[in-house]
């Protein structure tokens, strides 16, 4: 029964709730206008005629004119709708202030000797006594020969509060105050009445209101559940409009941004299986065509196929190397090893191994390498940053084969730039060339020594490093790759 509660569609959930409110505070109108009507009525009587004792207390100790303590006590009795009755213990029937305004007031009835049952009560109490009884009021009929008394069906509660003012003389000033509490069985039964009345209004108006509210809180939600199960399918090109509330638009935002690089990342999944599927099969192509020529032609079995199939298979060695490299960097599984580095002498020491591809094929590496500039980082990632901007520039460069490898101080860092002068880069896609195969000419054939993953495992390194990273690109006349990191505090 809780799992299907739990799985309900919130519609229903919300109608639930709303409900069950409405139900709550229904339940609380009835317990308190019906059920504890009459004890909050009772209380709320006893503390009138409490205060109003208090007042007369303080009225009678004061010095004041006994035609200002009738007063007073004329007033008090009118606003609390109380019978009031002060006399002095040595003559019980003769009042000092007194004022009858009940119908059935008791204290003016009673005998002298009742009278002092309750001023010793009061005594023996502490000086306060309270003392509750049922009144059965009603009305005599008289005529020749009879008279009867005929009583009412309801019955009336009468409270009496005594109070005793000690006097040094031993005659003690004696308060009497007489309230009564009418029966609320009339009132309750006509809050009864209304109640059944309200509770069906509310009960009829909560439901429509609730189904109302729900229909507009759930449609935008089943909407947007159901362009979900189409997402979840792999279909990247649904979009997210439900509406009617900021969190829904929020949450169709994000979602709508998910599905937008979801659907890149499919495309880039597809592309990258398809590069690597190309780049892993012409080099094993290469090394199993020139093997078997070798193993059916003994002559072919010359020094330079032999280096053929060596050349191909380091090709293949150096992708896996950098898919390895990539899948770790990613993974967050690479940790550094750092130490403080001569950054000068490392890109000198890199640059000498490119002699051979200037001498070759005719590249032109112009250097600006500022001198000793140290740095905290590890070593031998870094050069492969390094190695793989370089490679990067060879073959993205302009015809005039030209590339400028830049170290310099910016601030407190050290600046690393690798400039050529090739295409360029459109501003659109600058932040696309960090992605694995990424191409900026899709028709142009990469050099070689790349494998397309290059620029990927430089923006990683970098990130690994904390160091700032870009590029700046003027299209038709190049672009700069560029790097800082802090300078090592120490000196050398």
């Amino acid at each position: 029964m809780k799992h299907k509660l739990r799985e309900a569609p919130v519609k229903w959930k919300l109608v639930a709730a709303f409900a069950g409110f409405t139900l709550a505070m229904l339940a609380l109108l009835w317990t308190f206008q019906v059920v504890l009507l009459d004890q909050f009525y009772k209380g709320i009587k006893t503390r009138d005629i409490n205060a109003a004792a208090d007042t007369l207390v303080r009225s009678v100790s004061s010095s004041i004119s006994s035609t200002e303590l009738d007063e007073q006590v004329q007033s008090i009795a009118a606003r609390n709708e109380l019978c009031v009755y002060i006399t002095r213990m040595q003559n019980l029937t003769t009042p000092i202030a007194s004022a009858d305004t009940l119908p059935n007031c008791r204290i003016h009835r009673m005998s002298p000797i009742e009278l002092a049952r309750l001023y010793l009560a009061a005594a023996e109490n502490g000086g306060t006594y309270v003392e509750r009884s049922v009144n059965t009021p009603g009305f005599v009929v008289e005529g020749d020969g009879f008279r009867f008394f005929v009583p009412k069906q309801d019955e009336i509660e009468s409270l009496i509060l005594v109070r005793v003012i000690q006097q040094t003389d031993g005659n003690d000033l004696i308060l009497y105050l007489n309230s009564t509490i009418s029966p609320v069985d009339a009132t309750v039964r006509t809050l009864q009445v209304q109640l059944l009345f309200v509770t069906a209004i509310m009960i009829v108006v909560s439901l429509i209101l609730s189904l109302i509210l729900s229909r507009r809180l759930a449609l935008p939600i089943a909407r947007i559940n159901e362009t979900a199960k189409q997402f979840a399918k792999g279909n990247y090109d649904v979009r997210f409009d439900g509406k009617g509330y900021r969190e829904i638009s929020e949450l169709n935002s994000t979602l709508n941004y998910t599905a937008k690089e979801l659907s890149k990342a499919e495309g880039l999944r597809r592309e990258l299986l398809a590069n690597i599927s190309h780049d892993l099969r012409t080099p094993l192509t290469m090394i199993i065509g020139y093997s078997e020529m070798m193993r059916d032609i003994p002559s072919e079995n010359t020094p330079e196929n032999i280096q053929v199939v060596i050349d191909e298979a380091s090709r293949l060695t150096r992708l896996v190397n950098d898919l390895l490299d990539l899948s770790k960097l990613q993974a967050g599984v690479q940790e550094l090893t750092v130490i403080r580095l001569n950054l000068t002498e490392m890109i000198n020491g890199i640059l000498l191994r490119y002699a051979k591809l200037t001498e070759q094929d005719g590249y032109q590496i112009v250097t600006e390498v500022a001198p000793d500039i140290w740095v905290d980082a590890d070593e031998s990632k870094l050069s492969q940053v390094i190695y793989n901007l370089i490679n990067n520039a060879v073959n993205y460069t302009g015809s005039d084969k030209k590339i400028t490898v830049r170290l310099f101080r910016k601030g407190e860092a050290a600046r690393v730039e690798i400039v050529d002068t090739g295409i360029g880069i459109p501003v659109d896609q600058i932040d696309a060339v960090w992605e694995r195969y990424y191409k900026i000419d899709r028709n142009h054939k990469r050099a070689a020594v790349g494998t397309g993953l290059g620029l990927s495992i430089v923006k990683n390194v970098l990130e690994l490093h904390k160091a700032a990273y870009g590029v700046d690109s003027i299209v038709g006349k190049g672009s700069t790759f560029w790097f800082e990191l802090p300078l090592s505090s120490e000196k050398a």
